[in-house]
């Protein structure tokens, strides 16, 4: 009978595994198959031990009746994992660090600025045990309920990892490195107890929890839950590829629930890196290693500001009111309708000034089930939301220019935000950004442009020369009570922002006007 199937962190079948059986001096023997299921003739309790070479080995307890239904196994890989939970934590709080890794590992603190500043080391973190650092995955689909590390084995409250906050509001990141060589940085946000300055920055979680598909699911693929099996060939298995008509899915569906308790890859920041290098890999970009190049360069140029994840502005963690700018992260792609209306009141009706130095902004909605646990809706919000973005952004998504880039040129050289750049009419700047996947410029990757439902009275800064018209569109408009948004409209204009002076010096021109009228 088919026991059920094993794969690991990533849904990718497990073959070969070497599975035992016992119950009491009974001892049967199989293996998992190419498609990672397991099949032995049992009924009763049984204990089922599981090992395969490059895993984490683990017991099992199995309780087969003729109710029994097959079960998703996992098997952890053997390599540095982990988060902290919670990811956001008000300064002076505590979060816990929840690491897998097959070996102790030390444990330092560093903030990041626009250098990377070490605050702290938490000394080497092992136990008495053989590779006692380990941690272990749930059975089935963990990506809607989250990982639960440092749940078993840790149930002794001085175990606890518990880890206090600085009091500096801003991007932190834990580094873990191994006797072996293996090192891992995962970020930390700290928010302040209550606002502190006239700026505050949004990291843009939503979409890093869209995107994060730690545990076999994102919103791009197995949105609905993950299958009956686990993937042995993409282009064979996942339907984001065999039925890409239907992908993602249908408009008036809601997918399954992603849990932010997890590990997020795409967040590592190599030990090694400098603001001013270049960002590898598909999604990095729109992860903290972006979020670094945005409030690294706010240091550099003396700007202080709050952090907050986007996550605060639905749950009311501070009041809008408080600040007098807010500024977006480069890909602030999903949100609420909670959320965008309160942004759109702020700037509509009380004053506001938002600054939307990204692309893709306000495109798809999510649903909370929790603070941890978040459901993603099928992209276009009009039904939802009840309008485009681009009545409070300026400008909304056009796929024509999608992973492309190109420099921007210049259309109003003589509006305030290009005083000190001598740019003229037709003059091109942002000729480069720090984004591997699309290099050419700093309109690139994923572009807004002005529609239909832009505000009067925009003013049409400059224009990205991608090809056939594709470029992002630069915009700038006012509010009659004195509320004003900016928008760059393209993900890599944060990514320029520490290499291109002109990027530079147009964003500083916005923030100075927006902080001091």
């Amino acid at each position: 009978m088919l026991l059920g199937y094993l794969s690991d962190e990533h849904f990718v079948a497990i073959s070969g595994a070497q599975v035992e059986l016992t119950r009491g001096d009974e001892s049967l023997a199989t293996v998992s198959r190419a498609s990672g299921s397991i099949h032995a003739e049992i009924s009763g309790r049984w204990k089922m031990t599981v090992n395969a070479p490059g895993f984490g080995a683990r017991h099992y307890e199995l309780d087969v009746s003729p109710q029994y239904q097959p079960v998703q196994f996992r098997l952890l890989s053997s390599r540095l994992a982990g988060y902290m939970w919670p990811k956001t934590v008000p300064a002076g709080g505590t979060s816990e660090y929840c690491i897998n890794s097959p070996e102790g590992f030390r444990l330092d603190l560093y903030h990041y600025g626009w250098e990377k500043k070490f605050i702290r080391s938490y000394g080497w973190c092992d136990e008495h045990g053989p590779q006692a650092m380990r941690q272990l995955l749930p059975t089935g689909d963990f990506t809607q309920t989250g990982c639960q590390w440092n749940r078993t084995g840790y149930n002794l409250e001085y175990q606890r990892h518990g880890i206090t906050a600085p009091e500096q509001s801003g991007l932190y990141g834990l580094h873990l490195s191994t006797m072996s060589g293996e090192f891992l940085s995962i970020p930390w946000l700290v928010t302040p107890r209550k606002p502190q300055e006239k700026l505050a920055v949004l990291a843009s979680t939503l979409s890093w929890n869209a995107y994060n598909s730690w545990g076999g699911r994102s919103n791009y693929f197995h949105q609905a839950g993950l299958p009956d099996r686990p993937v042995v060939c993409s282009r064979q298995d996942v339907g984001r590829y065999t039925d890409p008509d239907l992908w993602p899915f249908a408009e008036d569906e809601t997918g399954r629930p992603l849990s932010f308790e997890r590990p997020e890859p795409a967040a590592h920041i190599p030990q090694q890196a400098k603001i001013t290098d270049t960002i590898p890999g598909r999604t990095a970009s729109c992860f903290a290693p972006g979020l670094w190049r945005q409030v690294g360069w706010l240091e550099r140029e003396g700007i202080p500001f709050d952090l907050w994840p986007e996550t605060a502005l639905e749950f009311g963690d501070f009041a809008l009111e408080d600040y007098k700018v807010l500024m977006l992260d480069n890909h602030p792609e999903y949100c609420t309708g909670q959320m965008y209306h309160r942004l759109k009141t702020w700037v509509r009706e009380r004053g506001g000034r938002l600054i939307y130095p990204g692309g893709c902004g306000f495109l798809c909605e999510v649903e909370f089930d929790s603070r941890d646990v978040v459901r993603c809706r099928q992209e276009c919000l009009s039904t939802q939301r009840g309008e485009s973005e681009a009545h409070l952004l300026g400008v909304a998504y056009s796929h024509a220019g999608f992973q492309s880039a190109a420099p921007y040129q210049v259309k109003q050289a003589d509006h305030w935000v290009f005083a000190g750049t001598s740019l003229q009419n037709g003059d091109l700047f942002g000729h480069a950004s720090l984004h591997e996947r699309c290099p050419g410029g700093a309109s690139g990757h994923e572009l807004d442009q002005i529609v239909a439902e832009s505000p009067a009275g925009l003013s049409h800064l400059a224009r990205g020369t991608n090809s056939a018209e594709a470029g992002a569109d630069l915009v700038l408009y006012e509010t009659e009570s004195g509320g004003a948004v900016f928008s760059a409209g393209s993900l890599c204009w944060t990514l320029a922002l520490p290499i291109d002076q002109h990027v530079s010096t147009i964003t500083a021109n916005v923030l100075q006007r927006f902080l001091g009228g």
